[in-house]
């Protein structure tokens, strides 16, 4: 006689001992020789859409050799199968296979040899058939119905075990999945910042030696600059030049936040914490632990948020909206603004000691107009980018004049400005008699002077334009003692590269260096 009670409770300590699935079968099954013959054990699941089944876990007999994991079913078997679904028992026993209806025979001859008896379980929870459970025994009519009804008795312990196992395994090949698409992105979005800064060696050169210096440091960095400049750039660029290129990267416009919704995306909230709040969420500072968060127009945080984010800086850790338990974070934050930290200080709109934490390594990004030479390697980047984009076939040219025009504008957009200008000229390049030629219309002059409209005096004497140059170029070199380079030269006073100054004086037979002593 067996204690149905204690036969229950022991298989399943053995089965819901762990999340390893086939160490769990094997204890099960020395549990189970106790009480019936028992040679290996499988549990299968059956893929109507694919109509293949897939063997998920095993106890295989050490003599033979393993099945395929995948194996393919005949074309009649889906219909085959649900008639007996209906009509057989949870439990059926098989004692011999060659008794059988001849579609059993050839799903069995695909796994077991000849001559074995088989206990076969379909395992269900909440009326969803999940899978079916094997045991297996070497020999003819080795199972009775006894051992059928205590093998029954272990479905329920089974079917749970099974569909943790289930998630567990879905839960494994989705983090797999969302560990690779980030690693993609990381690779995407290195591939678009990390080694495309336009002007790293001219204009931007200090800016980079200063990224150089604390990108492989923890400390807060505070990117400064008018709006189009590139700090979002130069904030990438230190996150992937640093030690946490690896880790998340999280970006965060605090300009674009709702001020009522500000602490709930900076720092999560509990459920019910407001109305709405169905569920916890974890905020961008928990997201980003261990990695970079880039606060992007931080100058636009409200009070409450400016307190909060002190915190963080201060003792690394957060609470959430409506919660009290503490979290500890370990994030690197890259601020930036278009403002005036220092005078919203003054005038009482930032908190100073904020503004003191977030400050400790300060980078000012200079405008587009204070780096021209940046200019044509700007225009070539945006005509190969935005080629594609726009799918053109063939690369625009530039005319040597557009450029010198592009490189006189005043560019209060900065560079975001100047990408804009390049994707307008290149739509308008597609047609007309310029095709395939960028003509950039409606620029602004060297000082931000709208152009010349058909309201403006037009009866006045014109000098002509080489002559109007020359002037200038002249007034440069006497202000400059003659000196065309460095500091005090002429090229940085007319906003030049030397070269391009000294071409432009040899074509309009302006003497330098030696020859104009």
């Amino acid at each position: 006689m067996v204690d149905e009670n204690e036969f229950f409770r022991q298989a399943t300590l053995r089965i819901s001992g762990g999340l390893d699935i086939e160490a769990a079968m094997a204890r099960c099954m020395d549990y189970l020789k106790r009480f019936m013959p028992v040679s290996g054990m499988l549990f299968g699941l059956y893929e109507p859409e694919l109509n293949v089944g897939r063997m998920l876990a095993s106890v295989w007999l050490s003599r033979l050799p393993k099945p395929a994991e995948t194996i393919a079913f005949p074309s009649e078997f889906w219909g085959w199968i649900k008639q007996r679904w209906a009509r057989e028992p949870q439990v059926r026993i098989i004692n011999d296979v060659a008794a059988e209806d001849p579609i059993r025979r050839r799903i069995f001859s695909k796994i077991f040899p000849e001559g074995m008896s088989h206990l076969i379980m379909d395992i269900a929870l909440e009326s969803k058939r999940i899978g079916v459970l094997e045991l297996c025994a070497e020999g003819r009519d080795q199972y009775r119905q006894r051992h059928a009804d205590l093998f029954a008795l272990l479905h329920d312990p089974f079917a749970i075990a099974f569909s943790n196992i289930l998630q567990h395994r879905e839960v494994l090949r989705l983090t797999d999945m969302l560990a690779d698409d980030n690693r993609y992105l990381r690779r995407q979005m290195a591939a678009m910042t990390g080694d495309t800064i336009i002007g790293a060696d001219f204009g931007l050169r200090s800016v980079m030696a200063m990224v150089q210096q604390v990108a492989p440091l923890d400390s807060p960095v505070l990117l400064m600059g008018e709006t189009g400049t590139g700090k979002e750039v130069i904030a990438n660029a230190i996150h992937f030049s640093s030690a946490r290129k690896d880790h998340p990267y999280i970006r965060v416009n605090c300009g674009a936040i709702p001020e009522n919704l500000v602490d709930s995306e900076l720092f999560g909230h509990e459920k019910g914490a407001f109305t709405g709040a169905i569920a916890r969420k974890r905020g961008r500072f928990e997201r980003a632990h261990t990695g970079t968060i880039f606060l992007d127009e931080v100058g636009e945080l409200p009070p409450a948020a400016q307190v909060r984010l002190l915190r963080v800086l201060q003792q690394r850790e957060i609470e959430r909206v409506g919660g009290t338990d503490v979290i500890p974070v370990d994030v690197r934050i890259i601020s930036a603004t278009h403002r005036n930290l220092e005078a919203m200080v003054r005038d009482g709109k930032f908190r100073e000691d904020l503004w003191f934490r977030l400050n400790v390594f300060p980078i000012m990004i200079p405008p587009l107009r204070q780096r021209i030479d940046d200019i044509p390697a700007l225009v070539s980047h945006f005509i190969e980018l935005k080629s594609k984009e726009l799918k053109m076939g063939s690369l625009p040219s530039v005319p040597q004049g557009e450029l010198e025009r592009l490189q006189q504008h005043d560019w209060p957009g900065n560079v975001r400005e100047l990408e804009n200008v390049v994707e307008r000229a290149m739509i308008q390049s597609q047609t007309g008699r310029n095709r395939g030629v960028l003509v950039f219309q409606g620029l602004a002059g060297p000082a931000g002077e709208p152009p010349m409209t058909n309201g403006g005096r037009s009866d006045l004497p014109l000098a002509p334009l080489d002559e109007m140059i020359a002037a200038h170029i002249r007034k440069a070199l006497v202000q400059t003692g003659g000196k065309v380079e460095g500091e005090k030269g002429a090229a940085r006073l007319l906003g030049l590269h030397p070269s391009t100054l000294r071409g432009r004086m040899k074509k309009l037979g302006i003497p330098y260096g030696r020859r104009s002593k």
